[in-house]
């Protein structure tokens, strides 16, 4: 999509940006950035996630406590048809739910909030980095404890709460 591209989905205003920046002349990023105004945007941002993602499964989330990272992973496993309940895994720090996608095999998401963990050996003790290469979806909230165990090709979506109550993500 190029700079600066705004666009309307359903009569609701719903920003996009898409941007790819050149460092150097040999290393490019991209990076996506969307507001979401009411709720009822987040399927439409799901989307453009997936979209922006590619075959990346392993996604951290950043954000305050309450910018809306649990809410979101909650629309995305609406998406997949995940039929458990999705809610914060806090306490258990690891949350399981099954989805069945197109090829008919029955797949797995593991949503994940460290924000508990006071350390990396930790999340070494709970078996973090097992789910990490398992090919599977991995959600994670929190994730800055992890950095040295993550995998190269992560997707990081940070929410920000903007003035006027409305969420600011950025995708990389």
């Amino acid at each position: 999509m190029p700079e600066g591209c705004q666009s309307s989905y359903a009569q609701v205003q719903f920003s996009i940006f898409f941007r790819q920046v050149s460092m150097l002349n040999f290393l490019t990023f991209a990076f996506m950035e969307l507001v979401i105004n009411e709720e009822r945007e987040l399927n439409q941002a799901v989307t453009e996630l997936l979209s922006f993602a590619g075959g990346r499964k392993v996604m951290l989330f950043s954000g305050e406590i309450g910018a809306g990272k649990t809410t979101f992973i909650q629309a995305i496993c609406r998406h997949f048809g995940v039929q458990e309940q999705v809610t914060s895994p806090t306490f258990a720090l690891i949350n399981e739910y099954t989805y069945m996608p197109p090829e008919g095999q029955e797949a797995y998401i593991y949503h994940m909030d460290l924000y508990r963990l006071k350390n990396i050996d930790e999340a070494l003790n709970i078996g973090l980095e097992d789910y990490l290469y398992t090919g599977d979806y991995c959600f994670i909230e929190w994730p800055a404890l992890i950095e040295d165990l993550l995998p190269e090709d992560v997707v990081r979506i940070n929410i920000t709460i903007e003035a006027d109550s409305s969420r600011k993500l950025v995708f990389l």
